[in-house]
């Protein structure tokens, strides 16, 4: 005998001979899982009768399992299936087919009992209108936002627009105007080393990033000098910035009213278009009109298109100025005579140059888009950002500085006559553009307001409109109460300029490293922009209060 008929044999009771027939099922719970009669199994010896013998001889034992039931459905031990509308045929007593029916209260307690409350019968399911909560977090949820592998990639060459649209900005305009203070050769100079100063501490505040484990440029300053270091940082963006804002202003006035008077010479006599002839008058319009609305965008992403439009203006002003100064009349030249060599202005043209050429405050950003982002990779987008730049800066001074000598003004295009064509498409296109580009300017100096004074706070509708307004308002005061873009240059060049470029860097870099070749290195730079920033400073300062303006006109 097998050692399963003995445990059969010792426990008798496990296994019943027959079962007594099982009562039709009450109504209650509904059972979700029954066997499925078309996948019962096939069993090696044929179940006898209830009270027979297998076979009629050997007496032998068959499992409860391998019995019918009760009802003539055999049991299939192991197989299940999932009745259809489990739910439903239970309430409606089985029923395949009856209408669905919406139990309330106690109608449900009574139908679960004895079949009552079925009078309230409803053509809708239970609880419609319900939405699972994963589909509408899976709708709204943005991998980017959350996962910094999941955030859109740049390669080399769109690092490198990027970057080169940072420097190729409303600066290279007064190129020009910088080799008139410092002088030709000086010039040159000049501009070829700073460029090779500001390529180094770009890439300097990566490597600090790196040796701070800070993600930012001012956390990189806070990391190396606690609280002095953020508000020096803060201050720092938050002038480079402003004076942004009041270069755009004057620009405006500059461009926009020469190109209305050229194109429509009748207006200055008609009463109340005059307005739109004058250059306060414009600025006040076009500025409360265009560029505050636009600055009041939370979003920085919605003037995106800006930058499309700014590198446009650059290529069609550079084209210009080259182009054009062929057609100057004589008497709008000017003399080279003593100003070939150097000049007394080098410290101002020092300011110039460096308000065109910083781009700091993006360097981050930048190096964090590339799809690889290693020091090799990031140094070679910023030594082609900077030659590029270098270039079309050279191009623009040369071309500018030759043909108007000691008469160069800030703004070269307003040197050219009123009548020129192409000079005034290329005044249009620039005036239009930093209607548009000023409100970025804008997004940055409430930012680092907001960081500052307010770091831990939620965004407040009431200072958002108080911040902004005050911006615009006072960057416009001040664009009304001076003519010359080339003072605007050299002031916010000499202070904020020479901070983000010549000085924070390379302290972040003598704080974080031992003491090399290339520490001392850094510490002249230091030194140079401290010097560069306190005579500028003076002299500006001076220039200024004197009144002296460059021969600007304000027309």
């Amino acid at each position: 005998m097998s050692e399963s008929q003995k445990l059969l044999h010792e426990h008798p009771s496990s296994d019943s001979d027959s079962e007594p027939e099982r009562e039709p099922p009450k109504a209650g719970p509904p059972r979700y899982l029954s066997p499925s009669p078309s996948s019962s199994r096939a069993t090696s010896a044929s179940p006898a009768p209830p009270g027979g013998r297998p076979n009629g001889a050997h007496t032998k034992r068959v499992s409860s399992f391998a019995r019918p039931r009760g009802d003539g459905a055999p049991r299939t031990p192991n197989r299940v299936r999932f009745e259809e509308d489990p739910v439903r045929s239970s309430l409606n007593g089985g029923a395949p087919d009856a209408e669905w029916i919406e139990l309330d209260g106690d109608d449900y307690m009574a139908a679960n009992g004895h079949g009552e409350g079925q009078e309230r019968v409803q053509r809708l399911p239970l609880l419609t209108g319900i939405e699972a909560p994963s589909v509408t977090v899976a709708e709204e949820f943005h991998p980017e936002d959350h996962l910094e592998s999941a955030r859109p990639r740049s390669g080399m060459r769109s690092a490198f627009m990027n970057m080169a649209n940072s420097i190729i900005g409303a600066g290279i305009i007064g190129q020009p105007y910088a080799f008139r203070n410092a002088g030709l050769i000086t010039g040159t100079v000049l501009l070829i080393g700073l460029t090779i100063t500001v390529d180094w501490t770009i890439r300097l505040i990566v490597i600090n990033s790196k040796l701070s484990g800070a993600n930012s440029f001012q956390a990189t300053v806070e990391h190396c000098f606690g609280r002095p270091g953020l508000v020096a940082i803060s201050l720092a963006q938050w002038l480079f910035a402003f004076g942004g804002m009041v270069a755009f202003c004057v620009i405006v006035g500059d461009t926009i009213p020469r190109v209305l008077d050229a194109l429509f010479p009748s207006l200055a006599d008609m009463s109340f278009l005059w307005l739109l002839t004058n250059r306060k008058a414009i600025i006040i319009l076009l500025i409360l009109g265009v560029s505050y609305p636009l600055s009041l965008y939370r979003d920085i992403a919605k003037l995106a298109k800006a930058s499309g439009l700014a590198l446009v203006s650059m290529i069609i002003i550079i084209v210009t100025v080259i182009t054009q100064s062929f057609r100057v009349p004589p008497e709008s030249r000017g003399q080279l005579r003593g100003s070939i060599l150097i000049r007394s202005g080098i410290f101002e043209a020092i300011g110039v140059i460096s308000f065109a050429f910083v781009c700091h405050h993006n360097s981050l950003l930048i190096y964090g888009s590339l799809r690889k982002p290693t020091i090799d990779r990031f140094s070679r987008v910023t030594h082609y950002s900077t030659s590029i730049s270098l270039v079309a800066c050279l191009v623009m001074a040369l071309s500018g500085y030759l043909t108007f000598g000691d008469k160069t003004l800030g703004n070269v295009l307003n040197n050219f006559p009123n009548d020129n064509v192409m000079v005034n498409i290329a005044r249009l296109c620039f005036g239009l553009n930093m209607l548009t580009t000023l409100p970025l300017e804008a997004f940055v100096c409430r930012e680092v307001m907001n960081n500052y004074w307010f770091p831990d706070e939620p965004y407040h509708p009431n200072r958002h409109v108080i911040f902004t307004t005050a911006l615009v308002v006072s960057a416009m005061m001040l664009s009304l109460m001076t003519c010359d873009l080339g003072i605007v240059f050299e002031l916010f060049g000499a202070t904020s300029a020479c901070a983000l470029a010549y000085i924070l860097p390379p302290l972040c870099y003598i704080k974080l490293t031992k003491r090399s070749g290339k520490t001392y290195l850094a510490m002249a730079v230091v030194a140079f922009g401290c010097a560069v920033m306190a005579i500028s400073v003076v002299r500006t300062a001076a220039k200024i209060a004197s009144g002296e303006e460059s021969q600007a006109q304000c027309g």
